[in-house]
């Protein structure tokens, strides 16, 4: 689960150690080369706002412009915030409902002119997971990990001795009586404007209910919330190491093109 970058499109694809990965968002499309060495963009990522609305049909437009404005060739990661399932969205999570039941994974690769079996398609978080086991907080890491990506939702990412365990949602259990991400995401922080000590205590109640039921051995904390990760982080009651992500804005990027490069699982 790695990624990578370069400098010119004529010398990312000469390099066995080049990816290409694109996020995509509810506001805006991501993509770049990246060096899958050291997990870095290489050069300037491309960024689009998401269509509106943002159907199979129009993502997938820009999908391919950021593709053709770096004049790649090879293999090309994507991610989407949806359950997929061998390619296929099963939800969909600030883009169009459109997406549920498109082969993503096809529509991309039919708009691309590749073969089916150079794109591959994966859930955002479980691509931003895949980013920071391999180049970041998570990389040698043993046993049970989760990344969770504190947003306008939760996202999470599940690992177990480096092997993702896909679409894994902890986002929506129960808690309380109510769906986790509606108490604990950090847009809820902002929309009642919540201290971080009054915040804190929502995700430590949120981190204790997921502790009894995955017992995790490290819990990654990500997101932009991470950004400010001094502010929160000591604040948390958790049986479990929790520590902020080191790859922020481009772990989406990242994991795509990894995945893309070496495959979902390794």
């Amino acid at each position: 689960m790695g990624t990578d970058v370069s400098s010119s499109p004529a010398d990312a694809q000469s390099s066995p150690l080049r990816g290409f990965g694109i996020d995509v968002g509810g506001s805006g499309i991501k993509g770049c080369v990246v060096n899958l060495e050291t997990g870095e963009l290489d050069g300037e990522r491309v960024r689009i706002p998401t269509p509106q609305p943002s159907t199979p049909d129009a993502v997938a437009d820009v999908v391919a412009e950021i593709v053709n404005k770096f004049g790649w060739q090879g293999p090309v990661g994507v991610t989407l915030p949806c359950v997929l399932k061998r390619g296929t969205a099963m939800t969909a999570a600030n883009v169009d409902k459109k997406w549920i039941d498109t082969d993503a994974a096809v529509l991309f690769a039919d708009r691309l002119g590749r073969p089916h079996e150079e794109v591959v398609v994966l859930n955002d978080a479980d691509a931003a997971g895949m980013a920071e086991m391999r180049f970041g907080i998570g990389a040698n890491r043993p046993g049970v990990v989760v990344l969770l990506t504190f947003g306008t939702g939760i996202g999470s990412a599940l690992f177990l001795n480096g092997q993702l365990v896909p679409n894994t949602e902890f986002g929506h259990l129960e808690v309380d009586g109510h769906d986790a991400e509606k108490r604990a995401a950090a847009s809820v922080k902002d929309e009642k404007d919540l201290s971080w000590e009054e915040w804190s205590h929502r995700v430590s109640r949120y981190l204790e209910v997921l502790e009894n039921l995955i017992w995790p051995d490290l819990i990654i904390a990500g997101g932009g919330v991470s950004k400010k990760a001094e502010k929160w982080l000591p604040l948390l009651k958790a049986r479990t190491e929790v520590v902020a992500a080191a790859l922020m804005n481009d772990a989406g990027i990242v994991g795509a093109a990894a995945a893309a490069t070496h495959g979902i699982s390794h």
